[in-house]
């Protein structure tokens, strides 16, 4: 996939890692993807453009002190494109959302929420005005898939549906009941519903898929940086290959060898 210099509204468009250490982070990222870090000062300290080559494909940011007060872990944040902040705000609060914070201005580049879905998961609004977001997904090594995972699908297939005209697929792949999220006529991410005892206590969830060469490969040099791997590198009957990692510090991501590359 070429550069991407366009942005369609309703696409997820940027994976923010939150974590207490940025120099740690850099360190894993940069050696499990090969991602290079730019720091911009910003408004709330410096914020870490993190590129392949000379392309931002993600950002890190510190989490500050009453976030690490309050037991906020590390995570990614996943952004999701609009025309206009203000107006999917209010729309996502008629549609039985919570705006948690914003919508407000980023120093010039875009203006943005935080929303939590009725369901609970939380994600961020992102206009651009000026940054799109990542230059390059669905490449090695980058963005190609966000999963949405929620004890209530119905709620969030409504809620999403309703904020940005998202339809839905039932996955004829899957092993376990799962919806795929289409823009228009693109399969952009998914829809994993919690069910069963096996998820605990854990809260729902946006999920960023990162492609790579080798999911195997790559899960075993995330253990090598100080990370683990939550779920071991298993199939997707038709799809490929992955995995869901832990970073050293504790963020959640996935990685996915694609069946066509897997076979390769």
């Amino acid at each position: 996939m070429p550069e991407r210099t366009e942005l369609l509204p309703g696409s997820f468009c940027w994976p923010e890692l939150a974590t207490p250490d940025s120099a740690k982070a850099k360190a894993f990222y940069g050696g499990l993807f090969g991602w290079t870090a730019f720091d911009v000062p910003s408004a709330g300290g410096t914020y870490t453009l993190l590129r392949k080559g000379a392309l931002d494909v993600a950002a890190l940011r510190t989490l500050s002190p009453p976030e690490i007060a309050q037991g906020i872990p590390s995570y990614f944040m996943s952004y999701i494109s609009t025309a206009s902040t203000d107006a999917s705000a209010q729309r996502a609060k008629e549609l039985g959302g919570t705006v948690l914070y914003g919508p407000f201005d980023v120093e010039g580049i875009g203006r943005m929420a935080v929303v939590r879905d009725p369901s609970g998961p939380v994600f961020a609004l992102w206009e651009a005005r000026g940054h799109i977001g990542a230059r390059l997904v669905g490449e090695e090594d980058t963005l190609c898939w966000t999963e949405i995972v929620t004890r209530d699908a119905a709620s969030a297939q409504a809620f999403y549906g309703g904020l940005f005209g998202w339809t839905w697929k039932t996955s004829d792949t899957a092993t376990v009941e799962y919806f795929e999220i289409y823009r228009e006529d693109q399969p952009i991410g998914g829809i994993l519903p919690m069910r069963g005892d096996e998820w605990g206590d854990m809260p729902g969830h946006l999920m960023p898929y990162f492609r790579v060469r080798d999911c195997d490969a790559t899960a075993a040099r995330a253990a090598a940086l100080g990370g683990s791997a939550v779920v071991a590198p298993r199939d997707i009957p038709h799809v490929g290959r992955f995995a869901l990692l832990r970073d050293d510090q504790g963020a959640h991501f996935s990685v996915i060898t694609l069946q066509d590359e897997a076979t390769a």
